[in-house]
């Protein structure tokens, strides 16, 4: 194994892989750490963790015994991938993280860049934008676990790690690997070996991609790994050339309250079956996973959705009646029941949408590891489960059209549109 990956959801470590196998590099996607060897042939090994909003030190164990597995697979490279939007708090978990991979891998070093152009994420003088908007405007500041306030990543790094944070500007980045070199070696010598990398364009990462190879660690979203499988020697191939979907039943779980999450419920309800799950309801237990799979199951051929996706207002005041992590808990435990019931019913394809929802759901199954398949929107591909005859996409919450959901049912099941 080349390239040890650890990723902090599942979404985004499905996204990483995407990336990866989309520049060349055979890639697989294993569900927590492995307890076992890597199988032959796996360039990219990424593990994926549900560490993102664990408490720190938890967080930190998770990711330390992925390293170490990943180590003893021979990857001497290594990449921490959390989300686009940073999330995180001012706790963690993405400094606490850093530091310590930092610390276990030997690395005096590394670059944070969460950018992902093709979503609309890029990082100017230090600031996350997502679109044209700066991250504590574009919605992500009513995240109901994260709330990004700050777009200044350097300001909402500082208090999660105890290294110094510095920055490389635009300014270098454009001018190539040598001027990132430059301006890295100059943060280092200052006391700020933790650099957050301004990146506007596909053409940047892969500079700072080819500025850092010989870093012992980088971090960022996805889009950080566009210009790696070039590094190893890799050419970019057609992801899911041999993918072969599934004609069985579908379904659709969603505990994603994002902005664009809520559009493709929206949509997708207006005309099939749907089934709104109240966060009061399951606190009182007057609803359960139990009558909500027999009564998706009793769809026929349609593909129910399952949401709790609702206004940041609605989400507000049931964390302040119940508790924030007794709702948060209550949801995923209610989605990771449910996604069981429904695959040992014989539902083969489930749409899943939201980081935690989709950690849950995984868990829940007791996946071990994923193939991945064609992509379905940027940042998004099919994924099937190598141990059973499962197909699913694992989406963050902002990412994807409208019409998401019925693509995904399609790509799943063969019929690309």
């Amino acid at each position: 194994m080349l390239l040890g990956c650890i990723g902090d959801d599942f979404t985004g470590s499905s996204d990483l892989a995407n990336t990866l196998a989309k520049g060349g590099m055979r890639v697989t996607q294993y569900c927590g750490v492995p307890s076992g060897a890597a199988e032959p042939g796996v360039e990219a090994g990424i593990v994926a963790l549900k560490s993102r909003t664990i408490p720190p030190a938890e967080a930190i164990a998770l990711s330390l015994a992925a390293a170490d597995w990943l180590e003893r697979q021979g990857c001497r490279r290594f990449l921490f991938k959390y989300c686009s939007t940073f999330d995180s708090t001012p706790e963690g978990n993405i400094g606490p993280v850093i530091d310590a991979l930092m610390e276990r891998l030997g690395s005096d070093r590394t670059i944070v860049c969460p950018a992902f152009p093709a979503t609309g994420r890029s990082i100017y003088q230090g600031h996350l934008f997502v679109g044209d908007r700066l991250l504590s405007e574009s919605g992500m500041e009513n995240h109901p676990l994260t709330p990004m306030t700050d777009p200044d990543l350097r300001r909402w790094l500082a208090p999660q790690t105890r290294h110094g944070v510095g920055h490389v500007p635009a300014r270098a980045v454009f001018a190539g690997p040598d001027a990132i070199r430059a301006a890295v070696e100059a943060e280092v010598a200052a006391g700020r070996p933790v650099l957050v990398a301004d990146a506007l364009r596909d053409e940047d990462l892969v500079a700072l991609g080819e500025a850092t190879r010989d870093f012992r660690l980088i971090t960022g979203g996805s889009g950080i790994a566009i210009g790696l499988p070039a590094l190893f020697g890799a050419s970019p191939s057609a992801v899911g050339a041999a993918w072969t979907g599934s004609s069985g039943p579908g379904a659709i779980l969603s505990g994603s309250c994002s902005a664009m999450t809520r559009v493709q419920v929206a949509r997708y309800a207006a005309s099939h079956p749907a089934r709104e799950i109240l966060p009061d309801a399951l606190m009182a237990g007057t609803t359960d996973a139990a009558e909500v799979a027999e009564w998706a199951l009793a769809q026929g051929a349609e593909a129910p959705l399952i949401y709790t996706s609702a206004e940041p207002a609605t989400v507000r005041a049931a964390q302040e009646r119940h508790g924030r992590e007794a709702v948060a808990g209550a949801i995923e435990g209610f989605f990771a029941d449910l996604a069981r019931r429904l695959a040992a019913a014989g539902v083969t394809r489930l749409v899943v949408a939201g980081g935690e929802t989709s950690g849950a759901v995984v868990e829940g199954l007791g996946l071990v590891a994923l193939d991945i398949g064609p992509e379905i929107a940027p940042g998004v591909p099919a994924v099937k489960a190598a141990d059973r005859p499962l197909w699913l996409t694992l989406k963050s919450g902002n990412f994807g059209d409208a019409d998401f959901f019925e693509t995904a049912l399609d790509v799943l099941g063969d019929r690309v549109r």
